[in-house]
């Protein structure tokens, strides 16, 4: 065993949950990444970034941002059924490297998940406003805007996280029904929005298809790429998951072809409906059906994305409270807060810690700010399970692998690429954001943890 490094039969025996007590099969599994990918990036991000990114073109950052993903979704894949846990690359960072990098790798993991819900819940708000407005229902703007674009907080987006919180709270057998409605009702909007709007294109829009070049492209790639997170909400689930070996593999790989093919589709259709720089507004979706007189069935979309955007925030709290359990579990933080509640059989104080700093960050911060930080932290822990598929092979030669990724180690040195060539794009901004958040976890790594660390 290496230095500080966890033994892998450690963390199986720490995570074992008897068959019968989980509760996530193939099914809600695909459901739950569908329903994390699909949602604010398709909703929302994708006029934004047509508008002040990639034009037309935005097509093709999805597309690079979908390939990435892909290819890191196979790594997570290897990772998950060799080693099912529910702190994700957090665990696999402490098997395969050590203490220090497992500790920094969770922590960035929470502030990914905390700040992509964030920007889920962000905008949310635009498709409530926009639902209301055309009932002749108007809320005080300074109540609708948070604090960093000159409002007061983005109420309904506070209130919407701790409503979810609470639900979650029931515990997974209870709300994973709620949550597969809520996405089922998201994916038919969404083909609503198609049927209606393909007949409203007019390929004059889509030039120039590249207004902001190759750099715009690729710059918007890493602005959506926190859009696929939800295959990495998948792999922290591997504790509630059934038949986990051959069901999380399969259901990163469907989640990711069914979400980047409307990824692409949808981005063509609003380009090719609306010129893209007139699309810089969080309720695209709604906006372009507007614009062609489609207000009937454009409060059927916003009524549908208001009702599924909830099912992204569902599984990202979800999958940040597993990260704060499992970290918990490992001595990083607090004890309590792994604690199972007997009724739900949820971490309770998990999700509750979890869900009221998303909704403060959803209150008081702006969603495209938002998303760039998630982006950096995203981007950064995929880098690390793309090493870690390589380290663990050489270190842990005889670890029972059911999925093993082809092709030796080229997939995972071209993810490792893509996801160093997207960070480049990223703002300087964020990148002290995200820094700010690693200044704060060393406090709590030298105040608390190594304290406390279990090895």
């Amino acid at each position: 065993m290496g230095k500080n490094r966890i033994d892998p039969s450690l963390v199986l025996r720490n995570a074992q949950k008897a068959e019968k007590d989980r509760t996530l099969g193939l099914f809600d599994l695909t459901i739950l990444g569908v329903g994390a990918i699909i949602g604010t990036g398709i909703l929302v991000l994708t006029g934004i970034v047509a508008a002040q990114d990639a034009g037309p073109a935005v097509t093709l950052s999805f597309l690079i941002a979908a390939t990435a993903s892909c290819l890191i979704g196979l790594c997570y894949a290897e990772l998950t059924t060799s080693i099912p846990n529910s702190g994700g690359a957090y665990i696999y960072s402490w098997v395969s490297i050590g203490r220090l990098p497992a500790f920094f790798t969770g922590w960035t993991l929470l502030g990914v998940y905390v700040a992509t819900t964030a920007t889920v819940a962000n905008g949310w708000t635009g498709y409530v406003k926009s639902f209301l407005y055309e009932l002749n229902i108007h809320l005080p703007n300074n109540l609708l805007v948070p604090a960093g674009k000159g409002g007061i907080v983005n109420l309904p987006a506070v209130i919407m996280v701790l409503l979810i919180t609470l639900l979650l709270m029931q515990g997974t057998g209870q709300s994973k029904f709620v949550n597969d409605c809520l996405v089922c009702v998201k994916l038919a909007v969404i083909i609503l929005f198609i049927v209606v709007s393909v007949r409203d294109v007019n390929p004059a829009n889509w030039h120039p298809f590249f207004p902001y070049g190759a750099q715009g492209v690729v710059t918007g790639a890493g602005a959506v790429f926190f859009s696929f997170l939800g295959f990495d909400a998948l792999a922290t689930s591997a504790e509630d998951a059934k038949n986990v070996q051959h069901n999380i593999p399969r259901a990163i790989v469907y989640s990711l072809l069914l979400s980047t093919s409307l990824y692409i589709i949808v981005g063509l259709l609003m380009t090719g409906t609306v010129k893209y720089p007139k699309l810089d507004v969080s309720e695209a979706m709604s906006y372009v059906l507007i614009v062609h007189g489609h207000k009937m069935v454009s409060q059927i979309v916003s009524a549908g994305a208001i009702l599924g955007i909830i099912a992204v925030v569902y599984a990202f709290i979800y999958a940040g409270s597993n990260i704060m359990k499992a970290m918990s579990r490992g001595g990083f933080l607090p004890s309590s807060w792994s604690k199972i509640n007997k009724r739900s059989g949820s971490p309770n104080r998990a999700l509750l810690l979890n869900g009221c700093l998303a909704a403060f960050l959803a209150g008081e911060f702006d969603l495209h700010y938002l998303a760039l930080i998630a982006n950096v932290g995203s981007l950064l822990v995929f880098f690390l399970v793309a090493v870690t598929v390589i380290l663990l092979r050489k270190q842990y030669p005889d670890l029972p692998r059911p999925f093993i990724v082809p092709g030796g180690k080229t997939i995972p040195i071209l993810a490792m690429v893509i996801c160093v060539v997207l960070l480049i794009t990223i703002s300087r901004e964020a990148w002290l954001s995200y820094i700010a958040w690693l200044i704060f976890g060393c406090l709590i790594y030298v105040v608390y943890s190594r304290h406390h660390v279990i090895v």
